[in-house]
This record gives C-alpha cells, structure tokens and sequence, in this order.
C-alpha cells in the first residue's frame, strides 16, 4: 500500500489516502490517543473529507503508539473540574457529528484495534462495520468504575451487536475483556498477532475495497437502520436497494458472464 500522507507531526489526528482507502490515525500517542476538544475536531473534519471522497470506499481508524484509543482526556477532566459541562458539551458536539459521518457515509469503516480500548475508544472500535484486533488488545468499558454513563455511540454499537442485557451486563459488570474474549461475543471480525496487525488490516481493507460500491451502500445502510425502521418500510427499502444494484454495470456484467458460460 502507497499513502499520499497528510501527516502533520503535531496534529492530534491526520488522514492517509491510497486510492480505494483511507486512514485516519489518531495521534496523540503520548497519552494513549486520548480524546480531547482538538482531536474531536479534527476527527469530524477528516471524516467529512472521506465522506465527500468518491473514490474511497473503505476508511480504517487506528490508534499511534502503543494504544488505540484510551478514552476521554483526564486532563480535560482536571482542568475544568468545577464547571465541567461546557468542554465536554463541545467535545461531544464534535465527536458525535464524527460518529454520525461513519455510520452515514456509503464507505465501509473498519476500526483497527491494539493496546488500551477504553472509555470512548471502546464504544469507538464497535461504531465502525468492522473491527480488526491485535490479539494484545484490552476492551475496558471503563465508565462504571470512574462513575459515569457510556458515551462515543456505545449504547449503540454495542447494543446492535449484542442486545440490551449483553451491553448492560458488560457495561456494569464486565470491567475488561480481552481479544479473544471479544471475537467470542462477535464484535470482532479478526484477531492477529501485534506484529502483523498493519499488514492484515491492509489486506482486510483492500478484500473490502474490491465490494460493488453499490452493493456496499445499500448493505450498510439497510442494515444499520433495520432496528428503528417499519417492517414494512424496511422490506420497501430492500426493493428499492436491489433493484438500484442490479441497474449498476457491474451487475449487468456479471449476468452477461453468466449468460456466455
């Protein structure tokens, strides 16, 4: 894989681009890639960048250093102790608009997962379509014990991917779980050795990319708005969707090669 590389050594997250695929990797890694206002920030400007990209089809996320992400900034935390609705209002402001792109964009997301999964970096990892883990990774809800509610799409991403009383049980009364652990309940779609995580979610990726953007974005989209969608309005939806896909060229091809055999 060859990136054209936005990289800014001071940016708290940047964006890599290789054709079909692009990256966002947080970059704080001096304090595990924690969430503060500016990466907030930047996290929903780069998103939006992907989004407007056509010819992207699959975004990964990844954390720098020897974390993927440990949660919300404590320093943030301590510097507004007294008064702490304004910063964390505003970083959640940004935060959830960048939440909100990955799950509309027609674009795969595939969260690529190591070290420390905490906090907002846990519900993170499970708000992509896909999640890659080096077999080191540790999942650490994390907001019970410091006495708060979930945040960052977790009563989402993990309520979709295994019911309310799974979620609740591992919000409240599961404090960690490890890679293996994970894969088990089906929120991971691979786990690998640290050493190979780079390369086999570059492989994942680019399997990925090769999908019918059509069929990528009528799949996503189909899927993810199932839980608040009429039965009804649903089976509508997926009338709509296949017949658009089967209009695309790449469809019309294939039936052709079958039509040669």
């Amino acid at each position: 894989m060859t990136l054209t590389n936005t990289r800014s050594a001071d940016a708290p997250a940047f964006l890599e681009m290789d054709g079909a695929i692009a990256i966002i990797t947080l970059n704080r890694p001096s304090s595990f890639n924690a969430i503060d206002i500016d990466m907030a920030v930047c996290l929903e400007q780069l998103a939006l960048t992907v989004e407007r990209n056509h010819s992207v089809r699959v975004l990964v996320i990844r954390g720098a250093g020897k974390a993927f992400c440990a949660g919300g900034d404590v320093n943030l935390f301590l510097s507004h102790i007294d008064d702490l609705a304004p910063p964390i209002s505003k970083l959640l402001a940004h935060f959830n608009r960048f939440l909100l792109v990955l799950r509309r964009m027609d674009k795969l997301v595939l969260t690529s997962v190591h070290g420390a999964v905490a906090g907002a970096g846990f519900s993170m990892a499970f708000m992509g379509d896909f999640c890659i883990a080096a077999a080191n990774a540790r999942f650490r809800p994390a907001y019970a014990q410091i006495g708060v509610s979930p945040d960052g799409g977790g009563t989402i991403g993990l309520v979709q991917a295994l019911g309310a009383r799974r979620a609740l049980q591992i919000f409240l009364d599961e404090p960690e779980l490890n890679a293996d652990g994970a894969r088990q309940l089906g929120l991971l779609s691979r786990v690998v050795e640290p050493a190979e995580l780079e390369a086999k979610t570059c492989e994942y990726a680019e399997r990925l990319a090769e999908l019918s953007p059509a069929a990528v974005s009528g799949t996503k989209r189909l899927v993810w708005q199932s839980a608040s969608v009429p039965f009804e309005q649903q089976l509508e939806a997926e009338a709509q969707s296949i017949i658009a896909c089967m209009a695309t060229c790449e469809f019309r091809a294939l039936l052709e090669g079958l039509r040669r055999r």
